[in-house]
């Protein structure tokens, strides 16, 4: 079951991405990744069994040919003059670094690994493979889709109420909106 909590850090993955060749152009080096220490290979390990328990691949499994795309998109707009060869040179760039989005798992795990201990992070693997972690990651989805859905019509609604509060407050001051 492809799941909502899975879903939200692949929609954010892909906004992040989908600006990437510009936002890489604009920011320097180090603000582009965090200072992250060296870890354990037995923190690094536990980090990437909780990525696995969790599906995070799916995350980024597309990523190479993603930012590739984009940038030849980008690179379309200055150069429609070499669409053909935009294409084609597409293909042969994605070939070429498909894999290296395995980069991102393992930079995912290197940041697990300084955020929890290595204990706390065996402790998780453990807790994800126990029942109730199962039911975590299979019921939390609709738990988070739920409430984004009560949030949204909460909002909605809230916008209503301070739209009256607005007409009600101008119409105070003889203006009708």
């Amino acid at each position: 079951m492809k799941s909502v909590f899975k879903m939200l850090p692949a929609a954010c993955m892909v906004l992040a991405l989908a600006g990437l060749p510009a936002a890489a152009q604009q920011q320097p080096p180090a603000a582009q990744q965090p200072a992250l220490k060296p870890a354990t290979p037995a923190a690094l390990a536990a980090a990437k069994e909780i990525l696995a328990l969790k599906n995070a691949a799916a995350m980024y499994a597309n990523a190479v040919p993603n930012i590739v795309e984009r940038t030849k998109e980008t690179l379309l707009q200055s150069n429609l003059n070499y669409q053909k060869d935009l294409n084609e040179v597409a293909v042969i760039v994605t070939q070429r670094l498909t894999g290296r989005e395995k980069e991102i798992g393992d930079g995912m795990a290197l940041i697990y690994a300084n955020v929890f201990t290595e204990q706390e992070l065996k402790d998780l693997v453990t807790f994800y493979k126990s029942p109730l972690g199962q039911k975590l990651l299979t019921s939390e989805p609709r738990a988070i889709a739920g409430s984004m859905q009560y949030m949204n019509g909460w909002a909605q609604q809230f916008a209503e109420t301070v739209n009256g509060e607005f007409r009600a407050e101008m119409r105070k001051r003889g203006k009708e909106i």
